[in-house]
């Protein structure tokens, strides 16, 4: 069996971070947290590249016009999509999160997801740092996957 290990190695990678404002807080946070663990991984602070767009449904076509600019190994999307009063959450939510999904099975770019869907702000604050970080670790390992095959 020839298995491709897990590849954390981001020196060398370009990253480009597309971060919406609504809810700046959360988006802050969860900038903050993955561009520190890009750091850690490896990737120069000239490679990482950060777009912000108004919220979550503008995001997807930032992310495509950074694809297809074939000047990024990986995107990552940040975000929070926090419940209101109204069925605006679920439409947000489900279409930022398809229209992310489209532009890396379009493109071939690998895009790591960490827009937050929660119930209220204390859940978003409390997972903003961590999945700030996860997203960086999937962009890497993505890049490297990819370029593995």
């Amino acid at each position: 069996m020839n298995k491709i290990n897990i590849n954390l190695d981001g020196k060398g990678k370009k990253i480009g971070l597309v971060l919406s404002r609504f809810n700046s807080t959360i988006g802050d946070g969860l900038l903050k947290a993955c561009y520190d663990e890009l750091i850690k991984l490896g990737v120069s602070k000239d490679d990482i590249r950060i777009a912000t767009v108004p919220g979550a449904l503008e995001t997807p076509l930032i992310l495509q016009h950074m694809a297809l600019s074939e000047r990024f190994d990986a995107l990552i999307a940040l975000g929070a999509i926090i419940r209101g009063e109204t069925y605006h959450f679920e439409v947000v939510a489900n279409e930022s999160a398809r229209g992310i999904s489209e532009v890396q099975l379009n493109t071939g770019v690998p895009v790591a997801n960490a827009v937050l869907t929660t119930e209220d702000d204390e859940q978003a604050l409390a997972r903003m740092h961590v999945k700030g970080a996860e997203a960086a670790q999937v962009a890497i390992e993505m890049a490297n996957l990819v370029r593995a095959l």
